[in-house]
């Protein structure tokens, strides 16, 4: 399974983004998908989860801004970033929690896509 994001970019604060990340390859069934981040000399952090019944979960940070969505027949997960802020600069990583018949539950990560808030 590879996981493909895109929509990074440089925006300005108080912008707006989207990210879409699509699964693609031996695909059997994925769980909850999600969104990830990482800022320069920090640690991931969660940014925001999806389950293939469309629950969600936020981080704080983020709750109002952010919406999460996705699209099981495309096997797509995006994140609506709105109102967006110089503390939300970080490479974006989306997952995928993919089960198979073998190898059970596994998760797989994006390559990431950089996003940039400019104040």
């Amino acid at each position: 399974v590879q996981l493909q994001a895109s929509g990074g970019g440089l925006v300005q604060a108080g912008g707006y983004r989207r990210l879409s990340c699509a699964a693609s390859g031996s695909i059997f069934h994925i769980n909850d998908m999600g969104w990830y981040r990482q800022a320069p000399g920090k640690q991931r952090e969660l940014v925001a989860t999806i389950t293939r019944g469309g629950g969600t979960n936020y981080a704080d940070s983020v709750k109002g801004r952010f919406t999460i969505s996705r699209d099981n027949a495309k096997n797509t997960v995006s994140l609506q970033m709105n109102s967006l802020k110089p503390e939300d600069t970080a490479v974006y990583y989306c997952v995928a929690d993919h089960f198979g018949p073998s190898a059970g539950i596994h998760r797989y990560w994006g390559q990431g896509t950089q996003v940039t808030v400019s104040s």
